[in-house]
């Protein structure tokens, strides 16, 4: 198994100038599939079907057939992404979330351990002002085992999550459970960041040049 790393050991930040026309474009989410278990304690999605071919040939004309899915699933399932409306009341959701912030951004890829800490971004002295910064730590190699949603998993802390804010990060995500120290249930670094969007929204407190600050669980290997 691949072992956690303390230090920054990746950076990759794609020329801002570049274009969807000649940038390489990597699908980072899981497959959706019944009864997965993405969180612990999180019901798992029901994939099913709503209506099948023999049952639609009943309804219409002769030969004329087709099939209808159905899925009943919690927002935090697979890859997901948290809005300011997760932590905050009145916080804007993912319907308000311009797909131009938070897709086709500058990627810097950090390494880090069991606490993803101000050591962790020693190095990381580019500007990350509208850039997605993924944290890689590893664990995703437990996606799929009880071991995944272990309250042993990686987190960024509260001193990480403030730098983040600070240098004017778009987007941060990470390949663990959850960004969040879940054991103790205070959730620093996601209400940081949500804190920061909701002042974005509503009071027009700009963190940065127009873009919103966004939590991912990337659950992926970077």
């Amino acid at each position: 198994m691949r072992p956690a790393r303390r230090r920054t050991s990746a950076i990759a930040l794609p020329n801002r100038s570049r274009t969807h026309t000649d940038m390489e474009l990597i699908d980072l989410s899981h497959v959706i599939e019944d009864g997965m278990v993405t969180y612990p304690g999180l019901p798992g999605p029901e994939i099913s079907e709503h209506l099948s071919f023999d049952e639609s040939r009943a309804r219409y004309a002769a030969n004329t057939e087709f099939t209808i899915g159905r899925i009943s699933l919690v927002a935090n399932t697979g890859t997901y992404l948290d809005t300011a409306a997760h932590r905050c009341r009145g916080g804007a959701d993912l319907g308000r979330l311009p797909l131009e912030q938070c897709a086709l951004l500058p990627s810097v890829v950090v390494d880090g351990g069991a606490v993803i800490g101000l050591d962790d971004f020693e190095g990381v002295d580019l500007d990350l002002e509208g850039c997605a910064v993924l944290l890689r730590t590893g664990w995703d190699r437990h996606w799929g085992t009880d071991a995944y949603g272990d309250a042993a998993h990686p987190f960024l802390s509260e001193a990480g999550a403030q730098r983040l804010v600070a240098t004017g990060a778009a987007l941060v995500g990470i390949d663990s459970v959850n960004i969040d120290d879940t054991s103790a249930g205070e959730m620093e670094a996601a209400a940081l960041f949500a804190v920061a969007r909701y002042r974005e929204a509503t009071f027009g407190h700009l963190l940065m040049a127009g873009d919103s600050l966004v939590a991912a669980e990337v659950a992926i290997s970077l």
